[in-house]
């Protein structure tokens, strides 16, 4: 049976030995888990976002009536199939996260069974977030929180476009179309959520598929700058040698050399 208790405005529950759930105040009598994660459930402008803290340095968090605050133990966190949200983030919410954001926040549930709803709807939250995580459903929330849940699908969508076809001739107005964008706001956005430029991002893709293919095919150097988007071969061994520092070229051959040595060494 889980444990649940009211402190004035404060108000705690504990799901089980592995989770405790914050509503309201600070609440230093709660219970925390061994090695814990912080996920923060909070309404702001913008409406409800989840941050995900995997150290978190307050482990009986001060609250807000705005926030929810889960200390789960990262052993149940893997053991839910979450082990990709223990290196943190921050997300907007889906309909579904945010349908159940509200019922905890404003339980409708008659009081004396409030904390048994509140238990199964923190225990709903945490493996709907999993599941959801698991297949990439969850939208990143930008530092500054200024893209909409919307609209940071489509950047995500660019990015998926450049990754999956980054040897094609693609132009920022392109991209921009195909993801239901406008140029400008596509410039802005993806740079407030990638932290580069599409450019940047473009040349990236390119660059590291093309050290993939001198690694692993006997394909020409000339013919590689061009399956990877680069229409002449000395952009191309100008774009690798700064990236990489050294030219396509040699970057190869350093590493058949490499090969041969070991070979070598296994036959003596």
């Amino acid at each position: 049976m889980a444990l649940a208790q009211a402190l004035g405005e404060a108000d705690y529950i504990v799901v089980s030995p592995e989770m405790t759930a914050f509503f309201g105040v600070e609440t230093s009598a709660a219970p925390v888990p061994p090695r814990p994660v912080e996920m923060i459930l909070e309404r702001g402008p913008r409406g409800w976002a989840l941050k995900i803290e995997p150290s978190p340095v307050v482990l009986t968090p001060a609250g807000r009536p705005e926030r929810i605050i889960f200390l789960i133990q990262r052993d149940a966190i893997e053991r839910l199939g979450g082990r990709g949200l223990l290196t943190g983030g921050a997300f907007h919410l889906t309909v579904e996260l945010r349908a159940i954001a509200l019922a905890l926040h404003e339980p409708t549930a008659p009081a004396e069974a409030r904390s048994t709803y509140r238990l199964a709807k923190c225990i709903e939250f945490v493996c709907e977030t999993i599941r959801q995580f698991r297949n990439s459903e969850l939208a990143p929330l930008t530092p500054e929180g200024q893209l909409s849940p919307a609209d940071t699908r489509r950047m995500q969508a660019a990015r998926q476009l450049i990754d999956d076809r980054a040897g094609e001739k693609l132009t920022l107005d392109y991209i921009a179309r195909s993801c239901g964008l406008n140029r400008s706001k596509l410039t802005r956005g993806f740079k407030e959520l990638f932290d580069c430029t599409v450019a940047e991002a473009l040349a990236e893709r390119r660059l590291e598929t093309a050290r993939r293919m001198l690694l692993t095919t006997d394909l020409p150097v000339s013919s590689i700058g061009y399956v990877s988007g680069y229409q002449n071969n000395a952009s191309f061994t100008r774009a690798f040698g700064r990236r990489f520092g050294r030219t396509p070229s040699n970057l190869r051959s350093g590493d058949l050399r490499s090969r041969d040595l070991g070979l070598s060494e296994l036959a003596a």
